[in-house]
């Protein structure tokens, strides 16, 4: 069924309000929430809403957090997230991050006691509208072996960039350090469609299709997929999230990270607290005139959308492009809400005696 973009975020927001979360938390988290569904990252919307409302029914996840900084400099920070949604965390320590980089010149804070976040992406972008460059990156429960390995160490850790431009469009990169996310996998599991072969393997380490490899005892494989095709730089990317996030900022890592699904516990021996994150924002005037940086961007900008195409494939774009065009058709003609998605709005509407959309 097709919802608007304002249905779907009352929805979440009345959710949020009903399990107890203030007025303005229940609204930045249905504003991250939706963020993913309009800019067409289905696994990461209105679909992870269910896992939160299980995480809080499980008292995982505490709908009333008190967001505290920890440690600071005059450019850094530490922020405990009070084991709040890291939709509603990351938010804050985005506009710490930003605070600071208004008084120095950038801004970096680490975040312990989270939980999941949502899209890099919405995050590093609220550093945009300020003439800054925003960055956001995140740990996450393993899943992802590392390269040789059979073992999941490493989450999917994706990493977002923002930078703004002039007159063109802002350059937003938001990838994951695997060839898909986690929730890409769910999609497919929806669907049942099998998977792009390089995405995971079996519990043995063999390359595979099955969009259960995971439920299987599997394994997500890092960016590259094979050691053949540079799968230990998706490993080093992986790596590099996890220790800024988590052992930067004394949130668990690695193998102890707790997962998002509610019927796993989380793992034994915690080594930190909750889930990290990394944010940070760059004033652009730290480094040179904004509007010439700007002007220079959209030359950037220009000259890769004047690339030659190979024959048979589509313009080059750039990163934030096809995200940004699903949000254009998505605000006119609504959002396609999957029916296992429906299904599970339908029961939080009843847990939480709320309307549905």
């Amino acid at each position: 069924m097709i919802y608007s973009a304002e249905q779907l975020k009352t929805f979440v927001k009345n959710a949020f309000l009903a399990a107890g979360a203030s007025e303005e938390h229940a609204l930045l988290a249905s504003e991250a929430l939706l963020a993913a569904d309009l800019r067409g990252v289905d696994s990461h919307g209105v679909a992870r809403l269910s896992g939160y409302i299980r995480l809080w029914q499980q008292q995982r996840l505490n709908m009333q957090p008190n967001i505290q900084l920890e440690h600071e400099t005059p450019s850094t920070a530490v922020v405990n997230g009070d084991l709040g949604a890291g939709l509603i965390v990351a938010q804050r320590a985005m506009d710490i991050a930003i605070e600071k980089a208004n008084n120095v010149g950038t801004g970096w804070v680490a975040v312990k006691n989270s939980n999941h976040f949502g899209i890099a992406g919405y995050h590093a972008m609220k550093a945009l509208k300020h003439d800054m460059i925003g960055i956001s990156m995140t740990n996450a429960s393993a899943l992802v072996a590392p390269t040789f390995s059979k073992d999941r160490m490493l989450g999917t850790n994706p990493i977002a960039v923002a930078i703004p431009a002039g007159k063109e469009p802002p350059f937003v990169m938001d990838m994951a350090t695997t060839p898909a996310a986690n929730g890409k996998l769910e999609v497919n599991e929806r669907l049942n469609k099998d998977i792009p072969k390089g995405w995971a393997q079996t519990k043995e380490g063999h390359s595979t299709t099955d969009n259960c490899a995971l439920k299987n005892g599997g394994a997500m494989l890092p960016l590259g997929s094979d050691r053949e095709h540079g799968s230990h730089k998706g490993y080093c990317l992986g790596a590099w999230v996890d220790i800024f996030s988590a052992v930067l900022s004394g949130a668990n890592y690695g193998p102890w990270v707790p997962p998002f699904v509610s019927f796993l516990s989380p793992p034994p021996n915690p080594v930190g607290e909750g889930i990290g994150h990394f944010v940070g924002a760059m004033r652009i005037d730290a480094f040179r005139p904004a509007d010439e940086f700007k002007a220079h961007m959209d030359n950037w900008i220009q000259a890769f959308r004047k690339a030659k195409s190979v024959e048979g494939q589509p313009v080059v774009q750039i990163p934030g492009d096809q995200e940004r065009l699903i949000e254009e058709e998505r605000m006119r003609q609504g959002i396609c809400i999957h029916s296992s998605v429906e299904e599970d709005m339908a029961e939080i509407a009843q847990l939480l005696n709320i309307n549905r959309p």
